[in-house]
């Protein structure tokens, strides 16, 4: 049986508990999760709720799945870490690696690799997600956070809830973007058509992202993004919206996409308090080779 354990964070009060469950596992479809609420499978405090229970700040909702038990055996990825100590790792992730598993994706994830190399992992995230706190795309590279211990995964939650982790991103884009830097302060929300999908809809949560243009070239952008909320897709989302969708992107691009290795987008730096030192760290890693050799080619207006 697969478990998964959420806790209600601030920004999701007031969610039926589906639509909870659904942005929570986006790789899950409805009638799956439907099916779990009809075999009393999600759990409050040990008790079933229905779909429509208006989820509230600091619930603990479980989900049993009676489906194929995913294994998450120890795979030697040779991740590279970047920090650890006895409560937290910073990992880099390579792009074309998913995170962690789910019900719709059995193949080996960071997940895998990071309980071969950290021997222990929090496990408030349930079995799926052993010490991730939070995630990044499949083919965007760059730092993760890891909690080894409970402690340390509910005081970097509180971190994220706080908006006081620091989360910066570089980017190419589309299009010269005019402006030196701004701000967009949007909802982003599930597609209503495409559910795999993100998009600025009034039914969304609030997402902020400031920008900076590093350079401009002749068809391109090459920019710094800083995340002060942490919704699914938001920097390939604010990005479209503002008409300068990051290159390479498959669900957000513009066609024919360029490249092969998907959006050119990379989480650089990572700062946080530590959990027991009360220290302010902040790590950086570079971009993988592939994003150098794109913006060589801007630079000599070969592409």
């Amino acid at each position: 049986m697969n478990k998964w354990v959420f806790n209600v964070e601030a920004a999701h009060v007031g969610l039926r508990a589906d639509v909870f469950v659904a942005q929570l596992l986006t790789e899950t479809t409805r009638s799956q999760i439907k099916k779990w609420f009809d075999a009393k499978q999600v759990l409050i405090e040990g008790e079933p709720i229905k779909p429509s229970y208006a989820v509230r700040f600091d619930d603990e909702l479980t989900v049993f799945s009676t489906d194929e038990v995913i294994r998450i055996d120890p795979v030697n990825l040779n991740l590279e870490i970047v920090y650890e100590d006895d409560d937290v790792a910073v990992v880099y992730k390579p792009q074309g690696m998913v995170v962690h598993p789910a019900v719709s994706f059995k193949e080996v994830t960071l997940v895998n690799g990071l309980k071969h190399q950290i021997k222990t992992l929090s496990d408030i995230n349930g079995t799926l997600r052993p010490g991730i706190v939070h995630r990044i795309d499949k083919d965007t590279s760059g730092l993760l956070l890891v909690a080894k211990t409970n402690f340390a995964h509910e005081s970097l939650v509180i971190q994220l809830q706080d908006k006081t982790v620091r989360r910066v991103y570089e980017a190419i884009c589309l299009n010269p973007i005019v402006e030196d830097s701004g701000t967009i302060t949007t909802p982003v929300g599930r597609d209503e058509v495409n559910r795999l999908k993100m998009a600025v809809t009034e039914n969304g949560k609030l997402a902020v992202t400031h920008f900076r243009v590093l350079k401009r070239y002749k068809r391109h952008s090459f920019i710094e993004c800083v995340l002060e909320t942490g919704r699914t897709h938001q920097i390939r989302v604010h990005m479209q919206y503002i008409g300068h969708p990051i290159l390479g992107d498959p669900l957000y691009g513009h066609k024919p996409i360029y490249g092969t290795t998907g959006q050119f987008l990379h989480a650089k730096t990572l700062g946080f308090i530590h959990p027991r030192t009360g220290e302010y760290l902040e790590f950086t890693h570079e971009a993988p080779e592939v994003f150098k050799e794109t913006l060589d080619k801007l630079e000599h207006d070969q592409l």
